[in-house]
């Protein structure tokens, strides 16, 4: 037997490139950037309040001197209410007078409030935290506690651009925090509920692939109800079948190494039956001459059957001898070779004589004789009655082979046609519907499970028809 192909162990990821840590690195990217796209408004939100609070500041430092447009107002004065107000010049104006101090020196730029848009807005507030500097700008717009009242400021731009970049300091500060916390928290829960779940799993396939024999290889069952314990679930059965099919291969090794070695006697065995055979056929005991066809018809088909069984082990496919024959003595002949016929159970043939197959004839013999043996087993106890029935369609040959057994169990049903299982009689190799099966699909048919119950089962062959 040749040895085993050496196989490479398989690395598990280190954490730092596994899937937790992906996972992390998501969770960050995706939480700075939810923070980036509520800072963004944000900020734009806030540059607007700052101005409006100007203006309001404006209007209400000039609110009196509104009310008594005639009092006279001396330099120092004006300067106190500016640097109050943290203007440089400012004009009120309301529907009826208007009010002017400090002057209106030439500027950088000119910002009206109501008419700038979103996106206007958005800009000239990054702008300032980034280029925002010593200089002077203009500021138009209505009073916030007034909208009767027009407030046209002139404003020192560094003061805008300290606020905003303080304010974008604490949102940076609040968003690493915020990231930290939801990313470290979001990362301990799914290494509990998916990153450790799947390295055990990968742990496990990985174990299996190097060793399917290890017990302690399979995948843990798991109750979890998702997706993940769906896959470990699976995963194990699929594992447990796959080391059932490895050790039968190694059986069915086993079994190719011993066929080789005893089909050689076997032939000679069946060599020698044979002439005792020929003597046979040459007696004239008129008993004798009617069973000796059938006896060397019997030891031929054996002796291909060896033949074929040995190309089996090799892993050969025997080639196919296709040729047109009638289909209801072949059926005759497979019922003769079960024991009981007429005393323990009945046989009914109702394939028409006229109807031909184009086909390997001792391999659609070995198909029968199999659905045969095994009617005729299941009505060992009480006996019944095995009936065949036949109809052409196109080009095919359907066949029923029916009995009135007791039916198959319910446990055999979905793995009828696996070898080795598709049994549960004593004694029984479990190979006789698996070769059926195996040769109607290569003649291009099928062998099919048509019903089964407590009043027997029948079994559907499907042939290609001679033309």
């Amino acid at each position: 037997m040749a040895a085993a192909p050496r196989v490479e162990p398989t690395p598990l990821p280190t954490l730092t490139r596994g899937l937790g840590a992906r996972l992390l690195a998501i969770t960050i990217a995706l939480v700075l950037l939810g923070e980036v796209l509520i800072y963004v408004p944000s900020i734009a939100r806030f540059r607007v309040q700052y101005l409006g609070e100007k203006l309001a500041s404006a209007h209400l430092a000039t609110a009196v001197l509104l009310s008594y447009p005639d009092t006279p107002l001396d330099m120092s004065a004006e300067e106190a209410i500016l640097d109050q107000a943290g203007l440089v010049g400012l004009v009120v104006a309301d529907q009826r007078r208007w009010l002017a101090l400090g002057g209106m020196p030439p500027v950088a730029a000119v910002y009206r409030l109501p008419d700038e848009m979103v996106i206007d807005k958005i800009w000239l507030a990054l702008r300032t935290v980034v280029t925002g500097g010593d200089r002077l700008v203009r500021v138009i717009g209505p009073s916030p506690t007034d909208p009767d009242v027009t407030v046209d400021i002139v404003i020192n731009e560094a003061g805008l651009a300290r606020e905003l970049r303080g304010y974008s300091s604490r949102i940076l500060q609040l968003s690493l925090f915020l990231s930290a916390l939801v990313a470290g928290s979001l990362f301990l829960l799914l290494r509990r509920l998916i990153v450790r779940p799947v390295r055990r799993l990968t742990a496990s396939v990985v174990a299996f692939r190097e060793n399917p024999n290890d017990p302690e290889a399979l995948v843990p069952s798991s109750d979890r109800s998702d997706e993940l314990g769906i896959v470990a679930r699976e995963t194990g059965r699929m594992q447990r079948r796959l080391r059932a099919a490895l050790r039968q291969r190694e059986r069915l090794v086993a079994l190719g190494t011993a066929v080789g070695k005893i089909n050689h006697d076997l032939r000679n065995v069946l060599a020698s039956a044979m002439l005792v055979s020929d003597r046979l056929e040459a007696s004239s005991d008129p008993q004798v001459k009617k069973v000796a066809p059938r006896l060397i018809e019997a030891l031929e088909r054996a002796a291909r059957l060896c033949a074929e069984t040995l190309a089996f082990a090799r892993s050969e496919t025997p080639e196919l001898k296709l040729e047109r024959f009638h289909l209801q003595p072949l059926l005759e002949t497979c019922a003769d070779a079960n024991p009981g016929r007429g005393d323990r159970w009945r046989f009914r043939n109702d394939v028409p004589l006229t109807l031909e197959l184009w086909a390997d004839r001792d391999q659609v013999y070995r198909v029968f004789a199999n659905l045969f043996r095994n009617a005729v087993d299941a009505m060992a106890d009480h006996g019944g009655l095995l009936a065949v029935q036949a109809w052409r369609s196109d080009r095919e040959v359907v066949v029923e082979v029916t009995d009135t057994g007791p039916g198959l169990p319910e446990g055999v049903h979905a793995r009828l046609f696996e070898a080795f299982i598709g049994t549960d009689r004593p004694g029984g190799t479990g190979l006789g519907l698996h070769i059926a099966r195996d040769i109607a699909r290569r003649h291009g048919g099928d062998l099919l499970l048509a019903s089964t119950g407590k009043d027997g089962t029948t079994f559907r062959v499907i042939l290609p028809a001679a033309n």
